[in-house]
């Protein structure tokens, strides 16, 4: 596979992270209008699973920079014919793109894909990882503090579907952060510290609240929208006891009045719309990664 791909936090050291946010940051600053020269480059999407943020943010990165894309109407390909994804990319990088951008509902499907010569940007798989949606989240938090080093992080809800859960526990601890989470017992997670919320609210400088992933089968039994939020959720209440230089962070989609009171989405600590933000940031400096500049 493209040594230039990125499928996984793993696959990132301290010091790539740093170069890739660092190369966001210019793409805020300096670097604001700047194209790659990549006028000839094709970029294919390949989403099987819904998007918004991620779909178009990584859309807006490319279209940005320059490039021509693709997105791949995975219903209307030959996918339904029983074609394998490996097949159709492999395709697709015969008749001429340079770029695949792939979300897949299969944990670690590019296993599958190591003979594909073009960069892969996985956009997310099954309950795996979501490397760029980390990256925006890490660069939130730089933006906010100065530093990913010492952050006391605290991310509560549906820990055990969550692939952003496990791709900011591994790059945060890899930069000097705690992180520590929450939520209802069921679906707690081997390998990631449990505490009380309402205990670590006080201590926290990064509130991440996530949402019930129902598509990947979560569900608690009896329990309402509003009886979710009063137990798990950041209600007003919990957001007062926040300290004044905390912020409260989501991955979205935000389901309103049930990890979140609705009022809280846009509060003065609210960061859950500069972090959309910051993903088109993010997907810009990985493309500038993986065509090597």
């Amino acid at each position: 596979m493209n040594r230039h791909s990125l499928l996984s936090m793993r696959d990132l050291t301290a010091k790539d992270i740093v170069q890739i946010l660092d190369d966001a940051l210019l793409f805020d600053n300096e670097f604001k209008d700047w194209q790659l020269p990549l006028s000839k480059a094709l970029a294919a999407n390949l989403f099987f699973e819904a998007s918004t943020r991620t779909h178009y943010s990584f859309e807006s990165a490319q279209l940005q920079l320059g490039m021509k894309v693709a997105d791949i109407a995975v219903s209307q390909s030959s996918v339904t014919k029983g074609e394998t994804l490996y097949d159709t990319l492999k395709t697709l990088e015969m008749v001429g793109y340079d770029l695949f951008v792939i979300r897949h509902p299969q944990d670690e499907y590019y296993k599958e894909l190591e003979n594909i010569n073009v960069p892969i940007l996985n956009a997310g798989d099954g309950k795996g990882d979501h490397p760029t949606q980390c990256l925006l989240d890490l660069l939130t938090m730089y933006k906010e503090f100065g530093t990913l080093q010492g952050l006391n992080v605290v991310i509560c809800g549906d820990i055990a579907h969550s692939r952003v859960a496990s791709s900011n526990k591994e790059a945060l601890e890899k930069l000097g952060s705690t992180v520590r989470f929450a939520g209802p017992k069921e679906w707690e997670r081997e390998g990631f510290e449990v505490v009380d919320f309402d205990e670590a609210i006080p201590e926290a400088d990064v509130v991440m609240m996530l949402r019930i992933q129902k598509e990947r089968g979560a569900a608690l039994e009896e329990v309402s929208d509003g009886d979710y939020l009063n137990r798990y959720g950041l209600s007003r209440e919990r957001y007062a006891r926040m300290k004044d230089s905390a912020i409260v962070m989501h991955p979205a989609p935000v389901n309103r009045g049930v990890e979140i009171d609705t009022d809280l989405v846009e509060a003065e600590k609210s960061r859950i719309f500069p972090q959309m933000a910051n993903g088109v940031l993010v997907r810009k400096a990985v493309i500038k990664r993986a065509f090597g500049f």
